[in-house]
């Protein structure tokens, strides 16, 4: 895929912002903030950073990999799919319709390009992310694995075993991401398990840990991505620690739990929409 520049990368996340909003309010049920928050880093990836394949195959051989752990910001990922041409930007219309390929949480049972596992009951991503990457080792496939998780995820046990798994198998094309956006859905991360040195904890089990600390910035996002790749095959995984405000580009949703799974209504998606610029065109 051709790179872009980062004006072009940061036309696209207006409208990434726009399809999340719009898909959500059109079934009043969704997860609006942080698909907001992880617009960027979405873009960055699809539209910058993987070597991927829209005409997509499931076994993904030659290509890099992504999977998302945190699967309710579907949103995002859907309307970066379709941009990206692995379907129609008409089909986000369908956004958890019935019988609709776009369900709340991604699942393969639709067959959705794109969509490798069933993700959303959290705990889980990283794990399957780790398997892809040994698989690729195993078979003499130098591409990369991406992963990302939620910040609330990090009090799921599966996460710690997983991180405990890939420093002892030496998985180092792996890079996995966590959004620091300290909301979870009943408050701020710190209120309801802190999660104290994020950093600290990864580190004490063996990954490499940076730091992108300007997560809504789209050229801070893509030399996070540089420098995350940089540090592979040395024989330790990578962890981006992803720093994003929840509801980011929306004045009335930024830095707040109260939309991590709220609809707008009408009056609050024309104001949404009237603080981000259609780019590419709405579906």
């Amino acid at each position: 895929m051709e790179k872009l520049s980062t004006e072009q990368l940061a036309n696209i996340c207006s409208q990434v912002r726009r399809d999340i909003l719009r898909m959500v309010h059109g079934v009043n049920s969704g997860h609006p903030g942080a698909s907001l928050g992880c617009t960027e880093f979405f873009v960055a990836l699809y539209f910058h950073q993987m070597e991927h394949n829209s005409d997509f195959q499931m076994d993904g051989v030659g290509e890099d990999l992504f999977f998302l752990s945190n699967g309710h910001i579907s949103p995002v990922w859907y309307s970066v799919l379709a941009r990206s041409g692995y379907f129609s930007t008409e089909e986000l219309a369908t956004f958890r319709k019935i019988n609709s390929r776009l369900q709340g949480h991604p699942a393969t049972h639709e067959h959705l390009p794109g969509i490798r596992i069933a993700s959303g009951s959290l705990g889980q991503g990283l794990s399957v992310a780790i398997g892809a990457a040994l698989a690729k080792k195993l078979n003499g496939d130098n591409r990369t694995v991406y992963a990302l998780m939620g910040d609330g995820e990090q009090q799921e046990g599966q996460v710690w075993e997983a991180a405990m798994a890939a420093p002892h198998h030496q998985v180092d094309n792996l890079i996995a991401t966590i959004d620091l956006n300290r909301q979870q859905i009943d408050g701020p991360t710190e209120k309801i398990m802190n999660l104290l040195d994020l950093k600290a904890k990864w580190e004490a089990f063996g990954w490499q840990v940076i730091e992108t600390k300007q997560g809504n910035d789209i050229e801070a996002v893509l030399a996070g991505l540089e420098k995350a790749k940089s540090l592979l095959g040395n024989g330790k995984p990578v962890l981006n620690l992803l720093h994003t405000e929840m509801g980011y580009g929306v004045d009335f949703m930024v830095g707040t739990h109260k939309w991590h799974g709220v609809a707008p209504n009408d009056e609050q998606l024309a104001s949404a929409l009237g603080q981000l610029e259609e780019t590419l065109g709405d579906y």
